[in-house]
């Protein structure tokens, strides 16, 4: 699939997904909703993919939000004066669709406002040297909320306050993302695409239904509390018992042998 702003492609079990607005910091407009969710839909029921790359196009920035310059009133209504099912904001990420494919997120350059959406319910996340973060909401006069009730999920309470409430007077390097955890990992802006993409590989040799079902867990957890996480986490564990992949992790694993896996099945 090529759409106008939104280019996906395979490279074996990687699916690579690009932002592909570079004239415009591949900021997302309706058009680009719309593609992802597509893009989305795609990947759930494409069996051959097991994990997912998502990057954005050229070398200046990963996505600065909302292209508010390229979204008419009337579809702002449709974004903001609906519920959060009827919004097309609310299924631009893999989360937001519950697709338990894992993703690696290579941050390439400017990340703000609603780029933070990616990096929020990414599940690994790595980032050039030339990497930026910052959030212009405020600034805006708009309410920095959506994009921050994701991150206070994986980052320390201040950290998100002060991206939150600066409004990009101050903006965090790559190498300060690293320390508070918002990125895993920095690398050179040249070898940014190859290592997001040996990351995204190495994740495709494990058990597709294995690893779907153990993202799925650990997200869904962050929603309940933790006696509720166990139990539910367990009941998915047990009806993951008949799956033939443990028997064939298992024989492989004694036949010194690369497994065979069955290809995963959204439910």
């Amino acid at each position: 699939m090529k759409g106008d702003t939104v280019h996906y492609e395979k490279s074996g079990k990687v699916a690579i997904v690009t932002l592909n607005r570079p004239e415009h910091n591949n900021a997302f407009n309706y058009t680009m909703m719309q593609e992802l969710d597509q893009v989305w839909d795609e990947i759930k029921q494409d069996t051959s993919v097991v994990s997912v790359l998502l990057t954005g196009a050229g070398n200046k920035a990963f996505c600065t939000g909302m292209d508010l310059s390229d979204v008419s009133p009337e579809k702002i209504d449709k974004l903001y004066c609906t519920g959060m099912d009827a919004s097309p904001l609310f299924r631009i990420t893999a989360i937001q669709k519950q697709c338990w494919k894992p993703v690696v997120t290579a941050v390439n350059g400017i990340a703000c406002g609603g780029g933070f959406h990616f990096i929020a319910d990414s599940d690994l996340v790595v980032a050039s040297e030339r990497a930026t973060f910052f959030d212009p909401h405020v600034k805006l006069g708009l309410i920095a909320g959506l994009e921050p009730v994701g991150l206070v999920r994986r980052l320390p309470l201040e950290t998100v306050l002060r991206l939150s409430l600066l409004g990009g007077a101050e903006r965090m390097s790559s190498r300060q993302a690293l320390a508070c955890g918002l990125v895993g990992e920095v690398v050179a802006d040249d070898a940014l695409q190859e290592r997001g993409l040996e990351l995204a590989t190495k994740i495709s040799a494990h058990s597709p239904t294995a690893l779907a079902r153990t993202k799925q867990a650990i997200w869904q957890s962050l929603n309940v509390g933790l006696e509720q996480a166990l139990s539910d986490t367990w009941a998915l564990m047990l009806s993951h018992n008949d799956h033939p992949d443990l028997e064939e992790g298992r024989m492989a694993h004694l036949q010194r042998r690369a497994p065979q896996w069955h290809p995963y099945n959204e439910q």
